[in-house]
């Protein structure tokens, strides 16, 4: 282990005399790092050793000086060794910053993270959900064990970080923990972010991971067909249970609700338009407005629970549980067959895709779901193979018309 350099020398600034009086400056040097700074002390050049890095001679001033210059020396011995203890990269820079007293708040990876959750936490229940907090909360516990098991740290200084850290950091996610690309993708986004903040806040001087890409590989969307769905549909459940969760997830198929606009939908979000039902709302994960026609399956599906919403009159399908939903959706589609992994929020995935295959353009479609950005709606939207021959046979129709009276050579 190679031994730190550290020392401490005063000097004054002759660049800056004026009338003979002259500025005692200071300068830290750490493993061939320097950084100076201003003592705040003025003193007149004839009295300054230079070799004894102090002001010559017993006067008053002159003992002043030294005194002052001492307890200078001495609150930096002390955020050197306080930094020493923390990380173990220290620069010289760091030292005068802790001295001075600025640039401490993000001295370390975790802190900065841990300043960032504590931001976020706050924001919880008003513009961010819990889950949210929990993803990132989670991510910041793989930073940390990735920093004990492949750097034996507890933690680490910004100043230490390189380019390859969080391409290492990818790597222990996929090999280490067996993680699926999706949640590497998020847990590297969250640490890119963390230190793009901290360089944004002037915290550190540049941005390590700002040329950092990994691509999230988005998994497949899985959905019901239009013929899988009337199966589900029309089939006989012994278990009235699960006759209302397959009801539930009939109701998002037709609808494009999300869980959470499920849940949280009352008879205020039903409203009469020109004669006929719709649902008009804002989406609880954006906040963007949304309306849809209910159609007359959702409206038999409502008017089949209505008797049973006692406690809350309001409330459409009262209280329901996602991860609840999603199990027990799982026995709903065994016993109709279908070989699928599907969970509620394959519904909206099903509507896209009805929706596109029947004709819907997809701004109409983008506006239903409740999508801030029509790319999010192309992710959702599957091309399926009837879109595509219905599409093809169009075209070829009005080819077929515009080149009908033209023979090849």
């Amino acid at each position: 282990m190679n031994r730190s350099t550290f020392s401490v020398l005063f000097y004054v600034n002759k660049g800056k005399v004026k009338n003979g009086i002259v500025p005692v400056m200071g300068r830290i040097t750490i493993n061939g790092t320097q950084s100076q700074f201003s003592c705040k002390r003025s003193i007149p050049l004839t009295m300054w050793d230079v070799k004894g890095n102090c002001a010559k001679g017993r006067s008053r001033e002159a003992l002043d000086l030294n005194r002052d210059l001492d307890n200078i020396k001495a609150q930096i011995i002390k955020h050197y060794q306080h930094l020493s203890d923390r990380v173990s990269f220290v620069t010289a820079e760091m030292v005068r910053n802790a001295y001075q007293g600025f640039g401490s708040e993000y001295e370390t990876l975790l802190g900065a993270f841990d300043k960032d959750l504590a931001n976020l936490k706050r924001r919880v229940g008003k513009d961010r959900a819990m889950g949210t907090y929990k993803l990132q909360l989670r991510s910041r516990n793989y930073v940390a064990n990735f920093l004990q098991m492949c750097h034996r740290r507890s933690d680490i200084s910004m100043q230490e970080l390189t380019p390859d850290f969080i391409k290492e950091f990818a790597v222990y996610l996929s090999n280490d923990r067996g993680l699926a690309s999706s949640t590497i993708w998020l847990s590297c986004m969250h640490l890119k972010g963390v230190v793009g903040r901290a360089h944004d806040n002037g915290k550190i001087q540049r941005n390590v991971f700002a040329q950092f890409h990994i691509s999230p590989k988005c998994k497949e969307r899985t959905y019901l067909t239009e013929e899988e769905l009337r199966t589900v549909m029309t089939h006989e459940f012994e278990d009235a249970n699960l006759a209302f969760i397959r009801d539930l997830f009939v109701f998002m198929n037709f609808t494009a609700l999300s869980f959470v606009d499920l849940k949280e939908l009352t008879t205020d979000n039903i409203v009469e338009i020109e004669g006929d039902k719709w649902i008009v709302g804002k989406r609880h994960k954006t906040d963007v407005p949304y309306q849809v026609k209910l159609l007359d399956v959702p409206l038999q599906i409502i008017e089949r629970y209505r008797t049973f919403l006692k406690e809350n009159p309001k409330s459409v399908f009262g209280e329901v549980n996602y991860w609840s939903v999603c199990k027990k959706l799982k026995t709903v589609m065994k016993e109709c067959g279908i070989d699928k992994p599907i969970s509620a929020h394959c519904a909206r995935h099903g509507f896209a895709t009805m929706a596109l295959t029947n004709g819907m353009p997809i701004e109409s479609v983008c506006r239903v779901l409740g999508h801030t950005n029509i790319v999010t709606t192309q992710i959702y939207a599957k091309i399926t193979t009837k879109k595509l021959d219905n599409d093809l046979t169009m075209l070829a129709n009005k080819l077929n018309a515009s080149f009908s009276n033209i023979k090849t050579v």
